[in-house]
């Protein structure tokens, strides 16, 4: 599907140049002199390599046409991740590489998304809220209370990210996979 060069959004996936890329950064720049354009960086989907594109606003760019479809996650091995559909029970598996850093957020039976291009699975989008729980945090300095302060803290997948000074070692929390921001206490 054709779409305009103003409509690329982080995270869509583009067919350019013979290739599928992942868009991971986006700017509109309309500059004094000349016409307006969208400043574009991609990641190749099958290369792993990167791209910095300039679209102007008139040009058209080939949306990837997508199919996805619910599963849930199952189990892993040392490459692979393994994912079964609710509705047909079929099992897919899925190289480590093109989970990425939302395989730590993975646990049993949690429903994700998976965008197949042309029978390939692609992307894979986890709920934006998942629970966790705080494996080590650093203690709450007293009097810090200045600027919102937030302190260092290890989640038992092992991702690091910054929480509240109340909260401690065991506590359950809800984060978001998006950004990897705390959002609650549970």
């Amino acid at each position: 599907m054709k779409i305009n060069a103003s409509e690329i959004r982080v995270g869509m996936l583009l067919e350019y140049k013979d290739d599928l890329w992942q868009v991971l950064k986006t700017q509109h720049v309309k500059p004094g002199k000349g016409g307006a354009f969208a400043q574009v960086e991609m990641k190749s989907v099958n290369k792993n390599t990167k791209l910095n594109e300039r679209f102007r606003s008139s040009e058209s760019v080939e949306k990837a046409s997508l199919d996805e479809i619910s599963y849930n996650y199952s189990y892993e091995d040392e490459s692979d991740f393994f994912f079964m559909n609710p509705k047909s029970f079929e099992q897919i598996q899925i190289k480590k590489d093109v989970v990425g850093q939302k395989g730590k957020f993975l646990t049993e039976n949690l429903n994700v998304t998976i965008s197949f291009h042309n029978d390939r699975p692609v992307t894979i989008d986890l709920p934006s809220q998942v629970k966790c729980k705080i494996d080590t945090t650093d203690a709450a300095l007293k009097g810090q209370t200045v600027s919102s302060s937030y302190k260092p803290a290890t989640l038992d997948n092992g991702l690091n990210i910054q929480v509240p000074p109340f909260i401690e070692a065991g506590d359950e929390i809800i984060v978001d996979t998006r950004n990897l921001e705390y959002i609650k206490k549970i």
